[in-house]
């Protein structure tokens, strides 16, 4: 008896049935992506949020104690300055107002998550956007320091 000739298979896939597969993950891959990109937006907004809401209470602390808020001298600046606003809540001796992380505290201030400085601003004489005896504190949210519609405020 004569056996038919089986026709055979091999169980692999062609060049483009590949290329069709590694294209699909290519394009699932940059969606993950960009997800992920706007969640660390959103995240790094949200420390930025608590960390100006922590900081107000720490300045309210400080300014109970002290009779007034610690002024930093340089309104009026393109940049405000937030140095001394790290030294006026944590000195070396006395009462430490907020813990200010090392690697979060530059020569120039206190760093928000979008890498820049926070900004603070307060002089006694009325100068400040909120009138007498009020303070402001701001992250630009890693946008340019004219656009204020994106930025982290304490107004």
């Amino acid at each position: 008896m004569i056996t038919p000739h089986k026709k055979s298979t091999s169980g692999g896939f062609t060049l483009i049935e590949l290329l069709i597969v590694m294209a699909i993950i290519a394009i699932l891959a940059s969606l993950v992506l960009a997800a992920a990109g706007g969640a660390q937006k959103k995240g790094a907004r949200s420390r930025a949020e608590a960390e100006i809401a922590a900081l107000g209470a720490a300045l309210e602390s400080y300014k109970a104690d002290n009779g007034d808020y610690p002024t930093n001298g340089t309104y009026g600046s393109v940049s405000p300055g937030s140095f001394n606003l790290v030294t006026s809540l944590m000195p070396t001796s006395g009462k430490v107002y907020y813990e200010f992380k090392t690697k979060i505290t530059n020569s120039s201030g206190f760093i928000d998550p979008f890498g820049a400085n926070y900004n603070y601003n307060y002089a006694t004489n009325g100068a400040t956007n909120n009138g007498s005896n009020n303070y402001d504190l701001w992250s630009t949210a890693g946008g340019t320091f004219t656009s204020t519609n994106t930025w982290i405020k304490n107004w």
